[in-house]
């Protein structure tokens, strides 16, 4: 999977807004993505983690930097995304 680009447009108005609070609205824009990604990243680990280790046939050691650990975890049959999830519930 490559890199993400996300771009945002906001109009005038909302611009003029957010002004109102923030000194640049793009640094701000910056940390709430970094700061959503660090609790997806909690969250993950955590329910992850519980999963391994009360899956009998997991015998593995778990990765202990992020990126074996997710891979690992996305590689599993057993794993499924966001999208998949909802449109199972969906039926």
């Amino acid at each position: 999977m490559a890199d993400l680009t996300i771009t945002v447009t906001i109009d005038d108005t909302d611009q003029k807004c957010m002004k109102n609070d923030l000194l640049d609205i793009d640094e701000w824009v910056q940390k709430a993505v970094i700061g959503k990604v660090s609790n997806c990243w909690k969250r993950f680990q955590q329910e992850w983690t519980t999963k391994l280790m009360n899956d009998e046939t997991f015998t593995d050691s778990i990765p202990s930097n992020k990126t074996d650990f997710v891979d690992l975890v996305t590689a599993r049959s057993d794993y499924k995304d966001r999208a998949t999830r909802d449109a199972e519930a969906q039926g």
